[in-house]
């Protein structure tokens, strides 16, 4: 829709989607962050020219909200004013580049963004840390798009660093549903399957929705060291990064038979285990609790994780261009949900058990609706009782649960920014109720761990870290023990 605002003049405006209102809600103002580290100092005038020829195609990027916040403006972008090179005093640094770093962007999630601008920024750090020459911060709302969105526009900005006239999109499909030998069968066969497929459909579907009203109105995840509450949105974040193999991470989704996904929350699982049954035991010495047995977590521990989920029917990434087509199967946007995922926390004497109950829980959770009628709720609640009313639906269960974990495909290739190589990508977020946040991204054959913490609630996140290549090595070990490898 165009809306005149002076004589000759007139603007686009577009409303906002469903999502994209929540998250203009007071109580769920994330804004997403991705951090990358670049093998070269990187040169302003370079970056300021990219954004000129290209901000204006890129329609979230170049309107700004209305003054109610329910519409898009298209409006005139000047790019310096999104970007900032602070002039660092080298004394300032000190020997420790990384932490000037993790500082720095610390003080940005206090900072909240103009909103009588789009609502993004850059800041570009030319210091050098033990793994980069140069660190770059991009700032984006949550209401511009979700990860999907963010880093198909990463990728349509970039090229791959071996060959520069090529963009790097990784492909990404989804796994069949029905078993292959099944295909074979006779049509009896695959129809008892059907039946059977989709009662458990339908049971799962119902449970889930009834664990999720539940946890709603009042089930909460029990009280650990890692369990935030609805103060900590108004926290500073502190954002933290571990490279693991994806080779070793391929290896064992093969030799157990189970997706990336599968492998990456069993190793959560392990670490998580790890770090609160160190941290109980500590406490436990403190207390003078005294007691040979090395499990120190409390029985009956209630732990889950909120996991996002992309509705898009084509999950691929796609050329910017298509995904900003009104009728693309990937569109740019807010097309995501997220399913309620039980974590198994307790030391197991078999580091493969984590990985059999995250295949279990996985498959099961695949196995339902919930996602795509979570969506259509809160659409419907928007409609009939507005955006503060859903943005507490979505929050709440965010509130009740301790952690939230997601994680993105990413180039299988080194890229490039305008003859910048990139050593790592690290997406992650700020402005949630949770003292714990996990992202994980493949890049490069490497595995980015991107952990967003409260630091007044997790001051030791990088024992998380450890803990995590320690649970992966195990499982290797354990599999390379038996002869799996």
């Amino acid at each position: 829709m165009k809306v005149r605002i002076s004589k000759g003049e007139e603007v686009e405006e577009q409303p906002l989607s469903p999502m994209a209102r929540v998250f203009q809600s007071p109580e769920v103002d994330y804004c997403a962050v991705t951090i990358m580290g670049f093998k070269t100092k990187f040169c302003l005038d370079v970056l300021l020219d990219a954004l000129k020829h290209n901000v204006s195609k890129h329609p979230r990027f170049s309107t700004k909200l209305s003054e109610d916040g329910a519409k898009w403006i298209e409006t005139q972008v000047n790019v310096e004013d999104h970007v900032t090179v602070p002039n660092i005093d080298p004394e300032e640094i000190g020997e420790d580049g990384q932490s000037f770093v993790d500082d720095y962007i610390s003080r940005l999630t206090t900072i909240p963004l103009d909103r009588s601008r789009p609502l993004w920024d850059m800041h570009i750090l030319n210091v050098k840390t033990s793994d980069a020459e140069a660190v770059g911060v991009i700032r984006s709302h949550h209401s511009l798009g979700d990860g999907m969105s963010l880093i198909s526009l990463m990728l349509a900005c970039t090229h791959k660093t071996s060959d520069p006239d090529n963009t790097a999109i990784p492909s990404l499909k989804r796994r069949q549903t029905v078993p292959h030998g099944l295909i074979k069968q006779s049509w009896f066969l695959r129809f008892i399957f059907n039946v059977g497929s989709t009662t458990r459909l339908i049971w799962n579907t119902v449970v889930d929705m009834l664990l999720l009203l539940a946890t709603i109105l009042f089930l909460e995840d029990t009280k650990t060291p890692l369990k935030g509450g609805a103060d900590v949105r108004r926290n500073p974040t502190r954002f933290y990064r571990r490279t693991i193999s994806l080779d070793d991470i391929k290896l064992i989704k093969n030799s157990m038979n189970m997706t990336i996904n599968d492998v990456l929350l069993g190793v959560t699982q392990a670490a998580l285990s790890r770090y609160l049954n160190r941290l109980y035991g500590k406490k436990n010495e403190e207390e003078g609790v005294l007691t040979s047995n090395q499990n120190h977590l409390p029985s009956k521990l209630r732990f889950r994780a909120g996991c996002t989920v992309n509705l898009r029917s084509d999950i691929g990434f796609k050329p910017l261009a298509d995904m900003m087509t009104k009728d693309s199967k990937c569109r740019w946007g807010n097309y995501f949900s997220f399913i309620i995922l039980p974590f198994s926390i307790g030391l197991q004497t078999d580091p493969l058990v984590y990985l059999k109950i995250s295949k279990s829980t996985m498959a099961r959770k695949k196995h339902s609706y919930l996602a795509a009628l979570v969506y259509f709720i809160i659409k419907l609640i928007l409609k009939v009782f507005g955006a503060k009313a859903a943005a507490a639906i979505f929050n709440r269960p965010v509130v009740n649960l301790t952690t939230c974990v997601s994680n993105v495909i990413g180039p299988m290739e080194e890229i490039s920014f305008r003859g910048h190589p990139i050593a790592y990508i690290a997406p992650s977020n700020y402005g949630q109720s949770q003292a714990l946040l996990v992202h994980y991204m493949s890049y490069a054959g490497k595995m980015i761990i991107s952990m967003a913490v409260d630091p007044t609630v997790i001051p030791d996140p990088h024992k998380i870290c450890d803990d995590m290549e320690e649970s992966l090595k195990d499982m290797k070990a354990a599999l390379s023990e038996r002869g799996l490898l």
